[in-house]
């Protein structure tokens, strides 16, 4: 019986002691293959499309190229399959001078700096290929499309992605919590739209509906948008990965961008959803480590992971570094209204908005696991009064938490998810 759980915590683990007598069920991905040689099996994707040709065969031709790669938050391993790319774009005879590698930023903060060399993560693409980060707010440089034909999401891209005669966009598939999966098209929108699409996506009409939630794509409002805003910018191309728990590649496609990504999803869904016939009354999980947990905007999505197997007024315990505290100044305000306001409030105060608060979203989203239970957060980057404003209870000990969650339930039985989000627990009555 393990009397110690491991659980990602900034850029290492947390050892979590037990209490006597506890079950552990760790809920973590099954073992996944890995690539032998990232690098090869990187340049075998480009040239083996998904439902296109290879990358060498759609480059040919083209003078101005946009590779789109995710911000400082996603864990992609974008040094080997940048090299990939630029490799095959010069052998389709594209110079390095007509590349742009675009940071898809949303509305999040710019990479700068040894942070940006960290996120392009290879040193002759920083030195030798431009980079720019998306600013969402920068308007002379948002091109707008129209709307989206069936929710009217007002369509602004990044005018690097819209004038650009190829456009490549390198993802992680993962679950997320709003679009179902990451990756793919979301690269796009949000990852490259300006601030009046990305607070559209982000309102109450979407945000509520239950079907804009972690491994659904069917009827998913956010998964449809996206798609809707790819159809309007024009063809695009995609380079998505699948990495296991240690952060090493799993898997790798090229294609367009709609078919590459469903082909992903389809690959990581057999590791990243973890069927139970039950639910806990304690739960221990994380925000899965550095870079997801340097805030605790991006923690929530660690609190929203795993309700299917959160028993009613069951009790969940998070750790997360939150190195930068709790995110964005305005994802503050927004945290001190939900203080004021209550969540009754807040949800009155939000539902008749057509745009967003910035980062109010992750206030919306944190009322899911509150109206289920209790939530207690373990960080020790948030300080001072920041900590009234999380909205859940600060913990100086998990295994307190966890003591007096077991003593309350009288269930000694604990869930532990050490990767967080990553992994999606999901509830099945009839296993």
């Amino acid at each position: 019986m393990l009397d110690t759980v491991e659980i990602r915590y900034g850029k290492s683990e947390l050892s979590v002691r037990l209490p006597k007598g506890c079950q552990p069920i760790v809920v973590r991905k099954p073992p996944m293959p890995l690539l032998g040689n990232a690098p090869e099996a990187i340049l075998k994707a480009l040239r083996t499309g998904v439902a296109c040709p290879s990358l060498q065969d759609v480059a040919k031709g083209s003078t101005r190229v946009c590779i789109v790669i995710c911000d400082i938050t996603r864990p992609v391993p974008n040094g080997p399959i940048l090299r990939g790319i630029v490799q095959e774009l010069n052998a389709a005879g594209v110079a390095n001078s007509q590349i742009t590698v675009l940071i898809a930023t949303g509305l999040h903060r710019p990479n700068l700096g040894k942070e940006m060399l960290e996120v392009v993560g290879d040193d002759w693409i920083f030195n030798n290929i431009r980079i720019e980060n998306h600013f969402a707010r920068d308007t002379p440089w948002m091109v707008d499309l129209g709307r989206t034909p069936t929710d009217g999401i007002p369509v602004v891209l990044n005018r690097h992605v819209v004038d650009a005669d190829l456009r490549i966009v390198v993802g992680l598939v993962e679950p997320h919590f709003m679009a179902g999966y990451s990756g793919g098209r979301k690269v796009v929108a949000p990852g490259v739209a300006g601030e009046e699409t990305i607070r559209t996506f982000h309102n109450y009409k979407f945000m509520a509906n239950p079907l804009a939630c972690n491994g659904n794509l069917v009827d998913n409002p956010l998964h449809r948008g996206q798609l809707e805003i790819l159809k309007l910018l024009g063809p695009t191309y995609a380079v998505n990965t699948i990495i296991d728990e240690q952060r090493q590649m799993s898997f790798v496609n090229f294609g367009d961008c709609v078919q590459s990504h469903l082909q992903s999803v389809e690959v990581v869904r057999k590791y990243a959803e973890v069927p139970f016939d039950r639910k806990f009354s304690t739960l221990i999980t994380s925000a899965a480590g550095y870079p997801l947990d340097k805030t605790y905007y991006q923690t929530v999505k660690g609190m929203v992971a795993p309700l299917q197997i959160l028993a009613d007024g069951g009790h969940m315990i998070v750790a997360s570094r939150c190195e930068e505290g709790l995110g964005s100044h305005e994802y503050r305000d927004s945290q001190a209204q939900l203080k004021r306001l209550g969540a009754d409030g807040f949800v009155e105060r939000i539902r008749q908005m057509p745009l967003a608060d910035v980062d109010g979203w992750q206030t919306h989203m944190l009322l899911r696991p509150l109206s289920i239970g209790r939530v207690s957060l373990f960080s020790e980057g948030i300080q001072g009064s920041d900590r009234e404003l999380t909205g859940v209870e600060m913990i100086s000990s998990i295994e307190k938490a966890i003591e007096e969650s077991v003593a309350s339930s009288g269930d000694k039985t604990v869930a532990v998810i050490p990767e967080g989000p990553y992994v999606i627990p999901m509830f099945r009555a009839n296993l």
